[in-house]
């Protein structure tokens, strides 16, 4: 089994660093633009499958990948974005910054983070992902298929976070991935090993994310 795990395409909060979370932002032209070009970049990949989750960005990445081919879509929540609660659709750009100071715990010191309200903090996150990859290795009908899972930053972080069964104090690895950047994971015996990560198929310049 390989996974192919892609943050979706940019989105007008994207540019401007509000939080997004489970609030459902659609893909803007740039980001459309960047899934195509993934499209390329994929298009000799045979997929069996891809997991999606439900938001709308994460979704229509995944179709503008797979378009013209005959691969099912399947929506799994457990691969949604983290929730915020009260502070999606904040900024948290250091030049626009609009949440409490406590809040650079998400960034800094992720084991110390408290969720706002309505939100969920890094062991939730995890948890959830953790159930979506220990189900998908027990599938034998793709033991052998190359997955496409379309997710979001700080989700794909979580996700590769659980593969190395690293704590949650290193969750964020080598940072948040760009806008439909590809990590691949292979996974043999239902034992998971990271490839590669952070990997894009386009030329325009994308600047890694930044406060």
């Amino acid at each position: 089994m390989k996974l192919y795990l892609v943050r979706h395409g940019e989105t007008d909060w994207n540019k401007v660093r509000k939080l997004q979370g489970q609030v459902d932002i659609p893909l803007n032209e740039f980001g459309r633009e960047l899934a195509r070009e993934t499209k390329k970049g994929l298009a000799d990949i045979p997929f069996a499958v891809c997991y999606t989750s439900p938001l709308k960005r994460a979704k229509e990445t995944a179709e503008l990948i797979l378009e013209g081919r005959d691969v099912p879509i399947i929506e799994d929540k457990r691969i949604m974005e983290m929730a915020f609660g009260v502070f999606e659709g904040k900024c948290c750009s250091k030049e626009g910054w609009e949440l409490p100071d406590d809040f650079q715990k998400f960034f800094d010191d992720p084991a110390a983070y408290e969720a706002p309200e309505g939100g969920e903090n890094f062991a939730d996150l995890k948890r959830r992902l953790s159930s979506f990859l220990s189900e998908l290795y027990e599938k034998e009908e793709y033991k052998d298929s190359n997955i496409l899972i379309t997710t979001h930053g700080a989700a794909l972080a979580g996700i590769l976070n659980v593969i190395r069964e690293d704590p949650l104090e290193k969750y964020w690895g080598i940072g948040v991935q760009k806008n439909c950047a590809v990590s691949q994971v292979e996974v043999k015996n239902k034992v998971p090993r990271i490839i590669s990560e952070n990997v894009v198929y386009y030329k325009v310049k994308v600047e890694d994310w930044k406060r």
